[in-house]
Formats: structure tokens, C-alpha cells, sequence
């Protein structure tokens, strides 16, 4: 399939082709045409394969067909870095005719975002924070909605964001098209779709928890005192080429320490993190796409919305406390269908929470035994061939209507 076969407008097709768009992922030749339908949809697919594209062409063409005031697109995203990556996209895809894009995130100026509001926008892109901010301070309008998309709804669960969720839908226009998109699909996320979609297609381009096949998995058992060592041993004796590294740590604390490490061997390297401010974090971010800097150190707030094609690895300093946030982390690199790797550390106390997204993932993490870190050779190096476990629900690569249960 192609982009034309997806009854996108001609002006659509050119931006396309400008951007090296030519054949459509999965979740973007199955989400198009629903939501260019108008229907309610649930978008399941692994990161990295298109899922804001797969939302902002069909909107912009239905944004085309009429001209109106007001606040019509609401995109609400988790993540400052997400929003911003989403409203780049939107300007990307934008036609001459599209209606201005306007991004509220907390940690820059209000000031500045509330006068882009009141020069009119069509499209807003919103953190759930400062969404909140402007509805109760500046009596912001959302009574013309006509689309709300939730981007990564189930990291906004995992942060707590819900019930601010809930108090922004009490505002929205009954009669609306909501489109929910995640890259896992927790009971949790399809409990809270059964209230919030209308009769929901639901999209599954891979299992649930699938981590992105483009990417080549191995975990380094290691003692906990020896895994900067080990680190610094990966990036300088390169037994491979660490062209762009996105390291992760689990606290911020954690992050401060070893980007001043890498930066006292010579390493180019920043880093993310919620103490960084929102210039600091933008800047950071830009020189690491650019090249200028080689490794980027973050917490799981950069998991999602770090847009980087050419990340050669993810390095799991730490591993996550949630199974779901490594497949959200290893899907920085192997983007786009190039291929990618990711390196786990993991000390014996960590080696519970490997297991927890083995089984997530459905499938055996390759070992890789150096016993000068501390590696046990108990560890064997093992089988790639993904376990069998009871449960684990297979690929659908369809789509499929997503009925409510009935009450109680």
C-alpha cells in the first residue's frame, strides 16, 4: 500500500512525499481511514512506527473541509518533549489553509503561550498541567472540540494524570471524535476507554507489550559497584560502534552523577530530567539531534517524545521499576525501520524486575556474561527464542470494533 490508496487529499500526498513519506506503517494505513470516517478509535502499536502521523494526516484533511473558529483539535500528550514533537509534526503536515497549532507545556512562559492563544488556534497540544492551568486561570474554551486525541494514555495513567483527564472531558462537547493511542494496552487503559470512546475500533499492530522488532536486545549481568565500569568500558573499548547513545537512569539524582562521569572522560554528552528546565531540556535535546553531543543521559520522562532516527543504542543504566516503560525506552533507537540495539545493565537485585519484562514482552533477553564486572557465570548466555507464557495474546494485524461490556 501506498499513501494514495488512503483517500488523502493531494495537498496531503505532496507534504508526504517533501518528508520522504512514500509507503504508510501499519497503524497508519489501518488508523487513516477511520479516523478520517469520524469514528472513535484505540491505537495499539509498538513506538517508533508513525502513531502521530497516523492521527495528525487524517485530521488536517478533515480540518480542510470546513472553516471554522475555535479550538476544533485538542491533543493531549504526557510529556513537554511529546508535545513538542507532535506540534513540530503538525507544522510539517500543515497545509497553507490549516488553522494555526498552538502549544501549552509547563515549565515555559504562560505569558508568551497565552498570547498565541488569543491570536486564534485551531489545533492546541496540551500537557495536562498546564491544560488545567488555562482552564481554570484564562477560561479557556474547549466548546467547539470536534477531535481529542490521547496520546500515550497509558504513561498518563502511569503518572497520575487521570483525574485531571476526567475534569478536562467534563468540559468537551458530548458529541466528538476521541482517539486514544498508546504503544501498550493495559486493563486499566481499556477500562477507562469503555467510558471515554463511543463504539471504538481498536487497532493492534502487535502483541500487547511487544517491544520494536528493529531492535536487538542484550542484557550485562553486573555487581552493583561495578556497573559504571562497565558502562564506560561499552562506549570506549567501542567493540561496536556507539554512534548516538540514549543512556537511561531511574532517578534524576542518578542522571546529574553520570552525565558529570561521562563529561569528565571527554564524552560529549546532557542530559533530561524534570529538575532541568524547559530551555535547558530543549537545548539538550536540540544538540543531540543535531550530533553535537553523543550521549544523552534521561529518566523516563524522555521514554516517550524523544524523536531521534539515528539513536544507535538505548543504554539501560537502570533497569525500570515498570516493565512497561523499557519497551517505551529501547523504542528510542530502532526507529523509522532502521535497525537498533539496547543494552541492559543488570545487577542481581534487578535481575526480579528483567524477568517482569521478559514475561511483559514475551520474549528471552540475551545475556551477555563479562565476569571482570561481576558477572555470574551462573547466567549463561541465553536463548533468544521468546519463551512461551500462558496469557500473551498474538499479533492481530487487523482492526476490530471494541464493544463495551455490558453493566452490572
Amino acid at each position: 500500500m501506498n499513501f494514495t490508496e488512503l483517500n488523502l487529499i493531494p495537498e496531503l500526498l505532496r507534504a508526504c512525499a517533501a518528508l520522504g513519506y512514500t509507503t504508510p506503517t501499519p497503524i497508519q494505513s489501518s488508523a487513516i481511514p477511520i479516523v478520517l470516517s469520524g469514528g472513535d478509535m484505540i491505537g495499539c502499536a509498538e513506538t517508533g512506527t508513525g502513531k502521530t502521523a497516523a492521527f495528525l494526516l487524517p485530521i488536517i484533511q478533515r480540518l480542510k473541509a470546513k472553516s471554522l473558529p475555535g479550538i476544533r483539535v485538542l491533543i493531549i500528550a504526557p510529556t513537554r518533549e511529546l508535545a513538542l514533537q507532535t506540534e513540530s509534526a503538525y507544522r510539517d503536515f500543515a497545509l497553507k489553509s490549516s488553522p494555526r497549532c498552538v502549544a501549552i507545556i509547563g515549565g515555559a512562559s504562560m505569558q508568551r503561550q497565552r498570547e498565541a492563544l488569543r491570536r486564534g488556534a485551531g489545533v492546541l497540544i496540551a500537557t495536562p498541567g498546564r491544560l488545567l492551568d488555562f482552564m481554570e486561570r484564562e477560561k479557556l474554551d474547549l466548546s467547539r472540540v470536534e477531535v481529542l486525541v490521547l496520546d500515550e494514555a497509558d504513561r498518563m495513567l502511569d503518572m497520575g494524570f487521570w483525574p485531571s483527564i476526567r475534569r478536562v472531558l467534563e468540559k468537551l462537547p458530548a458529541t466528538r471524535q476521541t482517539l486514544l493511542f498508546s504503544a501498550t494496552m493495559s486493563p486499566s487503559i481499556e477500562k477507562i476507554a469503555r467510558t471515554t470512546l463511543r463504539d471504538p475500533k481498536m487497532i493492534e499492530i502487535s502483541k500487547r507489550g511487544g517491544a520494536a522488532k528493529t531492535v536487538a536486545q542484550f542484557a550485562y549481568p553486573v555487581a552493583a559497584e561495578s556497573k559504571t565500569t562497565l558502562l564506560l568500558e561499552l562506549l570506549e573499548k567501542e567493540r561496536e560502534p556507539f554512534e548516538r547513545v540514549l543512556v537511561f537512569t531511574r532517578t534524576r539524582r542518578g542522571a546529574e552523577r553520570l552525565s558529570h562521569i561521562l563529561s569528565a572522560r571527554d564524552h560529549s554528552v546532557n542530559r533530561i530530567h524534570a529538575d532541568r528546565t524547559q530551555p535547558q531540556r530543549e537545548a539538550a535535546l536540540r544538540d543531540f539531534k543535531g550530533g553535537r553531543t553523543r550521549v544523552m543521559v534521561a529518566t523516563d520522562i524522555a521514554a516517550r517524545g524523544i524523536d531521534v532516527d539515528a539513536i544507535s543504542h538505548v543504554i539501560n543504566y537502570d533497569v525500570p521499576m515498570a516493565p512497561e516503560d523499557y519497551v517505551h525506552r529501547i523504542g528510542r533507537s530502532g526507529r523509522a525501520g532502521k535497525p537498533g540495539r539496547a543494552i541492559t545493565l543488570v545487577t542481581p537485585a534487578e535481575e526480579l524486575s528483567m524477568r517482569g519484562i521478559e514475561r511483559l514482552t514475551g520474549q528471552a533477553i540475551e545475556r551477555v556474561v563479562m565476569p571482570a564486572f561481576g558477572g555470574s557465570n551462573s547466567a549463561a548466555v541465553r536463548p533468544t527464542k521468546a519463551p512461551s507464557f500462558p496469557g500473551r495474546r498474538a499479533a492481530n494485524f487487523g482492526t476490530r470494533s471494541f464493544r463495551p461490556r455490558r453493566a452490572r
